[in-house]
């Protein structure tokens, strides 16, 4: 047991959530290299997720150039720098949605693994025995806390798209509000992995993450920074899994919301 694994969330304040945030992925690596199975586990999400990414990136430049081509016809130089602005836009938006649900897709059946055996790693925890009735609720739970996440990300992705058409200011804007956005929901995301096992409805989930809103934000920056790096992006999996299970455990040992299912 090795329940020092769990982060203390006391006292709260915006500037320390936000750095225990932006730290807990340095946390879950600890927490993996100290375990065997989750290194197992790790190392069989990279090569997953590598081809997953590369499958995405290569999708998403092409979808861009195609829409960017179809919006702003060449020609003057203000055309032309429109058609540049939209088409890179456009590729973070599609790379951004992809890489957050592509490599999810493809990793699911691995996510409960990950996180039980982090639970396990940091104590007062055990598996609970395999039935069918709740082999199947846990399914339909996560399934529901996808959908549910993934609409309203996309839907948020809708309202600030049209921030680009502001010129100069209207882009930098974007920029700061999508990717503090996609950071929210990378923590939302991990954040449910644990709490759909235990069968918690996911506005409880969105509870817990809005509740300490600098931690959540400091956790998903840390996240997509490190989908934007080479090799290291084959380890976010793993490692979201491994934090937003930590999260977890940390946010209800503060008592910023229940344990729902835990012994």
């Amino acid at each position: 047991m090795s329940p020092d694994f769990i982060p203390q969330l006391h006292p709260a304040g915006p500037l320390l959530d936000l750095w225990r945030g932006l730290t807990l992925p340095v946390r879950a690596m600890r927490v993996i290299a100290s375990s065997p199975s989750l290194l197992g586990w790790s190392a069989l999400c990279a090569l997953i997720t590598a081809g997953a990414l590369v499958g995405v990136g290569l999708g998403s430049w092409s979808l861009a150039s195609s829409l960017a081509h179809d919006a702003v016809s060449s020609g003057s130089w203000w055309k032309t720098a429109a058609g540049v602005t939209l088409e890179v836009s456009a590729f973070v938006v599609l790379f951004t949605l992809g890489a957050l649900t592509v490599p999810n897709l493809a990793l699911a059946p691995t996510v409960d693994f990950i996180s039980e055996a982090t639970e396990a790693r940091c104590g007062d925890f055990t598996p609970p025995p395999f039935s069918v009735p709740r082999f199947f609720a846990g399914i339909a739970a996560s399934l529901t806390h996808t959908l549910v996440r993934l609409v309203m990300m996309g839907l948020g992705y809708l309202v600030l798209l049209p921030l680009n058409l502001i010129p100069g200011a209207g882009n930098a804007a974007w920029l700061f509000a999508s990717t503090g956005w996609a950071a929210f929901w990378l923590t939302v995301e991990h954040l449910s992995n644990p709490m759909a096992r235990h069968l918690t409805p996911f506005r409880q989930v969105l509870r817990l993450a809005t509740g300490r809103l600098a931690l959540s934000l400091g956790l998903g920056f840390s996240l997509w920074l490190l989908l934007w790096v080479p090799v290291l992006n084959c380890l976010v999996m793993p490692v979201a899994v491994v934090a937003g299970t930590l999260l977890y455990r940390g946010l209800g040992n503060a008592a910023a919301g229940p344990r729902v299912g835990l012994p």
